[in-house]
Protein backbone atom coordinates (compact mmCIF):
# COMPACT_ATOMS: atom_id res chain seq x y z
CA UNK A 1 0.00 0.00 0.00
CA UNK A 2 1.17 4.00 -0.76
CA UNK A 3 -0.19 6.34 0.98
CA UNK A 4 0.79 10.31 0.39
CA UNK A 5 0.67 12.86 3.19
CA UNK A 6 0.34 16.44 2.16
CA UNK A 7 1.45 18.61 5.59
CA UNK A 8 3.80 15.43 6.94
CA UNK A 9 6.29 17.57 8.49
CA UNK A 10 3.74 19.01 10.55
CA UNK A 11 2.39 17.01 14.14
CA UNK A 12 0.01 15.58 12.52
CA UNK A 13 1.74 14.14 9.43
CA UNK A 14 4.19 12.84 11.39
CA UNK A 15 2.70 10.70 13.49
CA UNK A 16 0.61 9.67 10.75
CA UNK A 17 3.83 8.64 8.63
CA UNK A 18 5.16 6.74 11.53
CA UNK A 19 2.07 4.77 12.35
CA UNK A 20 1.66 3.90 8.40
CA UNK A 21 5.50 2.97 8.37
CA UNK A 22 4.43 0.48 11.59
CA UNK A 23 2.01 -1.06 9.44
CA UNK A 24 4.12 -1.70 6.10
CA UNK A 25 3.10 1.43 4.33
CA UNK A 26 5.19 3.25 1.74
CA UNK A 27 5.05 6.28 2.79
CA UNK A 28 5.25 9.32 0.48
CA UNK A 29 5.16 12.89 1.85
CA UNK A 30 4.64 16.71 -0.30
CA UNK A 31 6.84 19.51 1.10
CA UNK A 32 7.89 22.53 0.20
CA UNK A 33 11.46 22.74 -1.62
CA UNK A 34 12.74 25.24 0.86
CA UNK A 35 12.11 22.18 3.75
CA UNK A 36 14.30 20.28 1.33
CA UNK A 37 17.22 22.80 1.48
CA UNK A 38 16.57 23.11 5.04
CA UNK A 39 15.73 19.90 6.64
CA UNK A 40 16.82 20.53 10.68
CA UNK A 41 14.17 23.34 10.80
CA UNK A 42 11.86 22.26 8.77
CA UNK A 43 12.17 18.61 8.98
CA UNK A 44 12.60 18.45 12.56
CA UNK A 45 9.29 16.48 13.19
CA UNK A 46 10.25 14.05 10.93
CA UNK A 47 13.82 13.43 11.50
CA UNK A 48 13.99 9.91 12.70
CA UNK A 49 11.95 8.28 10.05
CA UNK A 50 13.62 10.72 6.78
CA UNK A 51 15.20 7.96 5.52
CA UNK A 52 12.30 5.21 5.67
CA UNK A 53 10.27 7.89 3.66
CA UNK A 54 10.06 9.42 0.00
CA UNK A 55 9.61 13.31 0.00
CA UNK A 56 8.34 15.04 -2.80
CA UNK A 57 8.96 19.04 -3.41
CA UNK A 58 5.46 20.45 -4.78
CA UNK A 59 3.35 23.24 -3.77
CA UNK A 60 -0.12 23.16 -2.71
CA UNK A 61 -0.62 26.09 -4.78
CA UNK A 62 0.77 24.71 -7.79
CA UNK A 63 -1.57 22.69 -9.37
CA UNK A 64 1.08 21.13 -12.11
CA UNK A 65 3.52 19.96 -9.01
CA UNK A 66 0.94 18.68 -7.61
CA UNK A 67 -0.55 16.38 -11.02
CA UNK A 68 3.49 15.75 -11.24
CA UNK A 69 3.50 13.66 -7.80
CA UNK A 70 0.42 11.87 -8.20
CA UNK A 71 1.37 10.59 -11.37
CA UNK A 72 4.78 9.43 -10.04
CA UNK A 73 3.27 8.39 -6.94
CA UNK A 74 -0.23 6.92 -7.92
CA UNK A 75 -0.97 6.36 -3.82
CA UNK A 76 -4.00 4.12 -2.60
CA UNK A 77 -4.27 6.77 0.09
CA UNK A 78 -4.11 10.22 0.23
CA UNK A 79 -4.29 12.14 3.63
CA UNK A 80 -4.52 16.13 2.82
CA UNK A 81 -3.04 17.51 6.32
CA UNK A 82 -1.59 20.78 4.82
CA UNK A 83 -2.99 23.99 5.56
CA UNK A 84 -2.30 27.28 7.72
CA UNK A 85 -3.60 26.09 10.54
CA UNK A 86 -2.94 28.51 13.24
CA UNK A 87 -6.17 30.66 13.85
CA UNK A 88 -5.09 33.54 15.28
CA UNK A 89 -3.04 33.97 12.05
CA UNK A 90 -5.87 33.70 9.86
CA UNK A 91 -7.34 37.00 11.21
CA UNK A 92 -3.96 38.52 10.50
CA UNK A 93 -3.65 37.52 6.62
CA UNK A 94 -7.16 36.36 5.83
CA UNK A 95 -6.18 36.46 2.37
CA UNK A 96 -3.26 33.95 2.77
CA UNK A 97 -5.20 31.57 4.84
CA UNK A 98 -8.09 31.59 2.19
CA UNK A 99 -6.05 31.61 -0.84
CA UNK A 100 -3.92 28.38 0.36
CA UNK A 101 -6.53 25.97 2.47
CA UNK A 102 -8.99 26.34 -0.23
CA UNK A 103 -7.08 26.43 -3.51
CA UNK A 104 -5.03 23.93 -2.05
CA UNK A 105 -7.51 21.58 -0.87
CA UNK A 106 -9.24 21.83 -4.47
CA UNK A 107 -5.58 21.72 -6.43
CA UNK A 108 -5.41 18.28 -4.35
CA UNK A 109 -8.75 17.01 -5.27
CA UNK A 110 -8.73 17.79 -8.88
CA UNK A 111 -4.84 16.18 -9.00
CA UNK A 112 -6.17 12.94 -7.20
CA UNK A 113 -9.38 12.76 -9.66
CA UNK A 114 -7.34 12.67 -12.60
CA UNK A 115 -4.12 10.80 -11.71
CA UNK A 116 -5.47 7.99 -9.33
CA UNK A 117 -9.17 8.17 -9.81
CA UNK A 118 -9.02 4.66 -7.30
CA UNK A 119 -7.21 6.58 -4.60
CA UNK A 120 -9.06 7.13 -0.93
CA UNK A 121 -8.76 10.83 0.29
CA UNK A 122 -8.99 12.00 3.76
CA UNK A 123 -9.57 15.58 4.37
CA UNK A 124 -8.43 17.02 7.91
CA UNK A 125 -11.70 19.15 8.29
CA UNK A 126 -11.78 21.28 11.94
CA UNK A 127 -14.18 22.13 15.04
CA UNK A 128 -13.28 25.54 14.73
CA UNK A 129 -16.06 25.23 11.48
CA UNK A 130 -18.75 24.92 14.20
CA UNK A 131 -17.37 28.72 15.91
CA UNK A 132 -20.22 30.02 17.74
CA UNK A 133 -21.96 26.86 17.95
CA UNK A 134 -25.59 25.99 17.73
CA UNK A 135 -25.35 22.94 20.64
CA UNK A 136 -23.41 21.59 22.98
CA UNK A 137 -22.41 19.07 22.10
CA UNK A 138 -21.67 18.95 18.21
CA UNK A 139 -21.41 15.98 16.00
CA UNK A 140 -22.04 15.69 12.13
CA UNK A 141 -25.35 17.25 11.84
CA UNK A 142 -24.28 20.25 13.86
CA UNK A 143 -24.75 23.77 11.91
CA UNK A 144 -21.33 25.54 11.14
CA UNK A 145 -20.90 29.37 12.16
CA UNK A 146 -17.05 29.76 11.63
CA UNK A 147 -15.69 32.81 13.15
CA UNK A 148 -12.30 33.27 11.74
CA UNK A 149 -10.91 32.69 8.12
CA UNK A 150 -9.31 29.63 9.35
CA UNK A 151 -12.96 28.24 10.12
CA UNK A 152 -13.95 29.92 6.88
CA UNK A 153 -11.60 27.93 4.81
CA UNK A 154 -11.95 24.61 6.72
CA UNK A 155 -16.01 24.46 5.68
CA UNK A 156 -15.33 25.10 2.18
CA UNK A 157 -12.83 22.46 2.05
CA UNK A 158 -15.54 20.23 3.95
CA UNK A 159 -17.97 20.75 1.36
CA UNK A 160 -15.87 20.68 -1.50
CA UNK A 161 -14.20 16.60 -0.43
CA UNK A 162 -18.15 16.13 -0.13
CA UNK A 163 -18.62 17.56 -3.78
CA UNK A 164 -16.02 15.33 -4.74
CA UNK A 165 -17.42 12.12 -3.30
CA UNK A 166 -20.70 13.12 -4.98
CA UNK A 167 -20.04 14.30 -8.25
CA UNK A 168 -17.27 12.45 -9.37
CA UNK A 169 -17.19 9.33 -7.03
CA UNK A 170 -13.73 9.93 -4.96
CA UNK A 171 -13.86 7.91 -1.94
CA UNK A 172 -13.46 10.91 0.25
CA UNK A 173 -13.94 11.28 3.74
CA UNK A 174 -13.56 14.22 6.20
CA UNK A 175 -12.54 13.96 10.06
CA UNK A 176 -13.97 16.83 11.64
CA UNK A 177 -11.03 16.76 14.35
CA UNK A 178 -10.97 18.69 17.72
CA UNK A 179 -8.24 20.24 19.41
CA UNK A 180 -5.31 17.60 19.40
CA UNK A 181 -2.45 18.23 21.06
CA UNK A 182 1.25 16.71 21.46
CA UNK A 183 4.63 17.71 22.54
CA UNK A 184 5.31 18.31 18.45
CA UNK A 185 2.47 21.02 18.73
CA UNK A 186 3.86 24.61 17.00
CA UNK A 187 5.11 27.05 19.80
CA UNK A 188 2.55 29.49 18.71
CA UNK A 189 -0.44 27.09 19.95
CA UNK A 190 -1.77 27.46 23.36
CA UNK A 191 -1.14 24.22 24.65
CA UNK A 192 2.56 24.45 23.54
CA UNK A 193 2.96 27.73 25.15
CA UNK A 194 1.76 26.86 28.25
CA UNK A 195 3.77 23.52 28.73
CA UNK A 196 6.81 25.72 26.94
CA UNK A 197 6.91 28.21 30.02
CA UNK A 198 5.66 26.59 32.41
CA UNK A 199 9.22 24.42 31.90
CA UNK A 200 10.80 27.57 31.40
CA UNK A 201 9.61 28.96 34.29
CA UNK A 202 10.40 26.54 36.26
CA UNK A 203 14.42 26.43 35.34
CA UNK A 204 14.18 30.39 35.91
CA UNK A 205 14.31 31.22 32.33
CA UNK A 206 10.83 32.96 32.05
CA UNK A 207 8.76 34.61 34.91
CA UNK A 208 5.53 35.28 32.77
CA UNK A 209 3.00 33.91 30.61
CA UNK A 210 0.75 35.62 28.97
CA UNK A 211 -2.33 34.30 27.41
CA UNK A 212 -5.85 35.53 25.78
CA UNK A 213 -9.31 34.16 27.66
CA UNK A 214 -8.67 32.23 30.09
CA UNK A 215 -12.00 30.85 29.91
CA UNK A 216 -12.22 29.14 26.46
CA UNK A 217 -13.46 25.89 26.78
CA UNK A 218 -11.95 23.04 24.10
CA UNK A 219 -12.07 19.26 23.76
CA UNK A 220 -8.49 18.12 24.08
CA UNK A 221 -7.24 14.67 22.84
CA UNK A 222 -3.48 13.49 21.54
CA UNK A 223 -2.32 14.17 18.17
CA UNK A 224 -1.21 10.20 17.81
CA UNK A 225 -4.49 8.31 18.65
CA UNK A 226 -6.27 11.40 16.34
CA UNK A 227 -4.43 10.11 13.39
CA UNK A 228 -5.13 6.59 14.26
CA UNK A 229 -8.95 7.61 13.61
CA UNK A 230 -8.07 9.46 10.19
CA UNK A 231 -6.32 5.50 9.15
CA UNK A 232 -9.73 4.26 10.11
CA UNK A 233 -11.99 5.97 8.54
CA UNK A 234 -9.89 5.08 4.86
CA UNK A 235 -10.07 1.36 5.82
CA UNK A 236 -13.96 1.50 5.65
CA UNK A 237 -15.82 0.36 2.65
CA UNK A 238 -18.10 3.68 2.27
CA UNK A 239 -16.68 6.85 2.45
CA UNK A 240 -18.27 9.19 5.41
CA UNK A 241 -17.75 11.97 7.62
CA UNK A 242 -16.71 11.49 11.61
CA UNK A 243 -16.00 13.70 14.20
CA UNK A 244 -13.30 12.89 16.24
CA UNK A 245 -13.38 14.12 20.39
CA UNK A 246 -12.83 12.72 23.63
CA UNK A 247 -16.19 14.49 24.80
CA UNK A 248 -14.70 15.67 27.55
CA UNK A 249 -14.03 19.61 28.24
CA UNK A 250 -11.56 21.49 29.89
CA UNK A 251 -10.62 25.43 30.29
CA UNK A 252 -8.07 27.24 28.94
CA UNK A 253 -7.33 27.70 32.86
CA UNK A 254 -7.19 24.38 33.85
CA UNK A 255 -4.62 23.55 31.11
CA UNK A 256 -2.10 25.83 33.05
CA UNK A 257 -3.53 24.70 36.28
CA UNK A 258 -2.59 21.46 35.51
CA UNK A 259 0.64 22.43 33.54
CA UNK A 260 1.95 24.46 36.48
CA UNK A 261 1.17 22.21 39.40
CA UNK A 262 2.64 19.13 37.61
CA UNK A 263 6.06 21.20 38.17
CA UNK A 264 5.33 21.60 42.23
CA UNK A 265 4.07 25.66 41.09
CA UNK A 266 0.83 27.59 41.04
CA UNK A 267 -0.30 28.87 37.90
CA UNK A 268 -1.91 32.18 39.11
CA UNK A 269 1.67 33.40 40.28
CA UNK A 270 2.87 33.50 36.88
CA UNK A 271 -0.18 33.84 34.10
CA UNK A 272 -1.83 36.90 33.03
CA UNK A 273 -4.44 37.38 31.06
CA UNK A 274 -3.72 39.96 27.95
CA UNK A 275 -6.57 41.56 25.77
CA UNK A 276 -4.20 41.54 23.11
CA UNK A 277 -4.40 37.93 22.87
CA UNK A 278 -8.20 37.95 22.60
CA UNK A 279 -9.74 36.34 19.39
CA UNK A 280 -11.50 39.29 17.27
CA UNK A 281 -14.22 37.12 17.12
CA UNK A 282 -13.85 34.34 20.30
CA UNK A 283 -15.26 30.67 19.94
CA UNK A 284 -16.50 30.69 23.30
CA UNK A 285 -16.80 26.62 23.41
CA UNK A 286 -16.60 23.64 21.67
CA UNK A 287 -17.40 20.04 22.65
CA UNK A 288 -17.78 16.91 20.48
CA UNK A 289 -19.85 13.79 20.27
CA UNK A 290 -17.75 11.16 18.86
CA UNK A 291 -20.51 8.27 18.46
CA UNK A 292 -20.32 7.56 15.34
CA UNK A 293 -17.17 7.32 15.03
CA UNK A 294 -17.07 4.93 18.34
CA UNK A 295 -19.73 3.00 16.49
CA UNK A 296 -18.60 2.57 13.04
CA UNK A 297 -14.96 2.75 13.20
CA UNK A 298 -14.48 1.37 16.78
CA UNK A 299 -12.12 4.23 17.47
CA UNK A 300 -11.96 4.90 21.46
CA UNK A 301 -9.53 7.87 22.60
CA UNK A 302 -7.32 6.13 25.53
CA UNK A 303 -5.45 9.16 26.75
CA UNK A 304 -6.37 11.95 29.24
CA UNK A 305 -6.19 15.17 29.60
CA UNK A 306 -3.79 15.21 32.46
CA UNK A 307 -1.78 12.53 30.77
CA UNK A 308 -1.49 14.76 27.78
CA UNK A 309 -0.75 17.74 29.49
CA UNK A 310 2.00 15.67 31.88
CA UNK A 311 3.76 14.52 29.05
CA UNK A 312 4.10 17.93 26.88
CA UNK A 313 5.27 19.66 30.11
CA UNK A 314 8.01 16.74 30.52
CA UNK A 315 9.32 16.57 26.80
CA UNK A 316 9.67 20.69 27.56
CA UNK A 317 11.68 20.27 30.22
CA UNK A 318 13.96 17.89 28.67
CA UNK A 319 14.33 19.86 25.42
CA UNK A 320 15.20 23.14 28.01
CA UNK A 321 17.60 20.73 30.02
CA UNK A 322 19.20 19.10 27.07
CA UNK A 323 19.29 22.20 24.79
CA UNK A 324 17.32 19.79 22.07
CA UNK A 325 15.43 22.14 20.52
CA UNK A 326 14.43 19.81 17.74
CA UNK A 327 13.16 17.20 20.51
CA UNK A 328 10.71 14.52 18.99
CA UNK A 329 10.63 11.44 20.53
CA UNK A 330 8.34 12.24 23.64
CA UNK A 331 8.62 9.38 26.80
CA UNK A 332 4.90 8.87 25.92
CA UNK A 333 1.72 7.57 28.54
CA UNK A 334 -0.04 4.20 26.91
CA UNK A 335 -1.20 5.10 23.18
CA UNK A 336 -3.81 2.77 21.76
CA UNK A 337 -3.03 1.11 18.81
CA UNK A 338 -6.06 -0.56 16.75
CA UNK A 339 -5.31 -3.35 14.29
Amino acid sequence: MKALITGITGQDGSYLAEILLEKGYEVHGIVRRVAMEDPDRRLWRIRHIKDDLQLHAASLESLPSLYRVFKEVVPDECYHLAAQSFVTYSFEDEFSTLHANINGTHHVLSALRDCAPDCRFYFAASSEMFGKVACVPQDELTFFHPRSAYGISKVSGYHLTQNYREAYGVRASCGILYNHESPRRGFEFVTRKISYHAAAIKLGLKDQLQLGNLESLRDWGHAREYVMAMWMMLQQDDPDDYVISTGEQHSVREFAEEAFSHLGLNYQDYVVSDPQFYRPAEVETLLGDASKAKERLGWIPQIKFQDLVKEMVEIDMEMLETGDVNLTKAKSSSMAFYA
